[in-house]
């Protein structure tokens, strides 16, 4: 059973075809490392509009795969949306980028990605 992340609403969605359920985690390690670094760089380069490009794009796939991390995403997106100078979101970004980290090394050793 999953350590990092959840795959019961994925199996939801996939109503019993597990090779979209598949095709969902490759869809994840494809696309959440790439969102995610463009995080760690613009966070601290206080780049507001791709920090909320890169957690707004990630919201849906965090969400559906349950990664306990959805609140601190909400921050960064928020974070960059409305350009709070006086918020440090440093630790929401660590948080993120650590469930990230551990979401898509389990995901590769579970599906053999």
């Amino acid at each position: 059973m999953p350590e990092y992340y959840k795959l019961d609403r994925v199996r939801e969605l996939a109503d019993g075809d597990e090779e979209f359920v598949e095709a969902l985690a490759a869809a994840f390690l494809e696309e959440v490392p790439v969102d995610a670094e463009r995080l760690r760089v613009a966070v601290p380069a206080i780049d507001y509009y791709e920090a909320y490009q890169a957690a707004h794009k990630m919201k849906p796939t965090i969400d559906l795969f349950e990664l306990g991390v959805y609140d601190q995403l909400i921050e960064l997106q928020d974070w960059g949306k409305f350009e709070q100078e006086d918020k440090d979101v440093s630790k929401q970004l660590q948080t993120l980028l650590t469930a990230v980290d551990n979401t898509v090394n389990e995901i590769k050793k579970d599906f053999g990605l």
